[in-house]
């Protein structure tokens, strides 16, 4: 018989809606997590970007984001709206402590948006100052969330030491998303702009190095929950494939930039495709680490879960949305394949 005690932090019963269901909806928040760290990942690593490149070339950088930036953002909103509405307690615990870097983002967030519309309508000084913005915005909006993961895995704990690594990790995950961002402009553009995004891509992916080896070492050393998940027999040879696959990606990843761009441009999707694989295995790793807990050590994903009648109603509501959103996505990169064309507003 399996345990159906609310307060659980493990549930065996699979049949039982009060476990399959918060089961279901973590599963849901963090694929809209994972998407959005992808695709709005790349767009914002553009905005970080922007500062390097020709004025003509930002044109073509924004471009390249323009018919995605705003369809990407919806996955923040999706994964913030299961969040609230499924596991409210966990949703409560986790922005009162980090209210200001989730204000930072959003401000961050805001101002990009704002700056992305605005630039097109005007000139000179004035279209600079935007331009500027988009790129603050970008680069705020970046840092907060690379913050926020930082005290995450840190269990939310606000000291010198906590705090110093989340300072580590919004660097490393700003970095993430420029190498992320280059990797689109690669499969984006063409002719020089192609060529200083093999560039910036190369730069950035020791960042992501350093980055993916400190969430790997602090996980397990905060937690000896964690250290027993990964480093106790047989776990340790089953979890073996992640850490050796990353490292693989990351060879994939800077021979491909190294002999990038080929002559006829048939392998400019490999980094993108190499840094989003990348992106996959390290939030399967930190999903693994943290299950069952929704908050680190504090909350599991069934004590903060809603009730079961409210979490079947949300699900219909929820089956209903999200093929919306996958299908809108989908045709929008359909439709916008291909190279990104000289931008412009007639």
């Amino acid at each position: 018989m399996g345990i159906t005690t609310r307060g659980s932090a493990e549930r065996t019963d699979g049949g039982d809606p009060a476990v399959w269901l918060p089961l279901a909806f973590a599963a849901l928040m963090g694929l809209s997590i994972l998407v959005y760290v992808i695709l709005d990942g790349f767009d914002l690593g553009v905005g970080i970007l922007f500062p390097l490149a020709e004025k003509h070339e930002q044109d073509r950088m924004v471009a390249a984001i323009g018919p995605f930036w705003d369809a990407n953002e919806t996955w923040l909103v999706l994964a913030v709206g299961l969040l609230l509405v499924a596991f409210p307690l966990a949703h409560g615990t986790v922005l009162t402590a980090l209210y200001l870097p989730v204000a930072v983002m959003l401000i961050g967030l805001i101002l990009r948006g704002v700056a992305f519309e605005f630039r097109a309508k005007t000139t000179g000084k004035q279209k600079t100052l935007w331009d500027r913005s988009f790129y603050v915005g970008s680069l705020s909006a970046s840092l907060a969330q690379g913050y926020m993961l930082g005290i995450y895995i840190m269990g939310l704990e606000q000291t010198a030491i906590t705090m110093a690594f989340g300072a580590l990790t919004a660097l490393c995950l700003t970095a993430g998303y420029g190498l992320i961002g280059a990797t689109w402009l690669i499969v984006k553009t063409d002719g020089p702009l192609q060529i200083k995004a093999v560039s910036w891509a190369r730069r950035r992916l020791l960042g992501v190095l350093v980055g993916l080896c400190a969430v790997s070492a602090a996980s397990p050393l905060i937690s000896g929950r964690i250290m027993e998940k990964w480093f106790s027999f047989p776990s340790i040879i089953l979890l073996a494939p992640l850490p050796l696959m990353s490292g693989l990606l990351m060879v994939v990843l800077w021979m491909a930039l190294k002999h990038l761009p080929d002559r006829l441009d048939r392998w400019n999707w490999v980094p993108f495709t190499a840094s989003s694989l990348l992106f996959v295995l390290a939030f399967a790793g930190l999903a693994y680490s943290f299950y069952p807990y929704v908050v680190p050590e504090k909350l599991t994903l069934y004590e903060s879960a809603s009730a079961p009648e409210s979490l079947f109603i949300i699900l219909l509501g929820a089956l209903i949305v999200l093929p919306v959103i996958i299908g809108y996505t989908v045709l929008a990169y359909t439709v916008f394949r291909g190279k990104a064309t000289d931008l412009s507003y007639d």
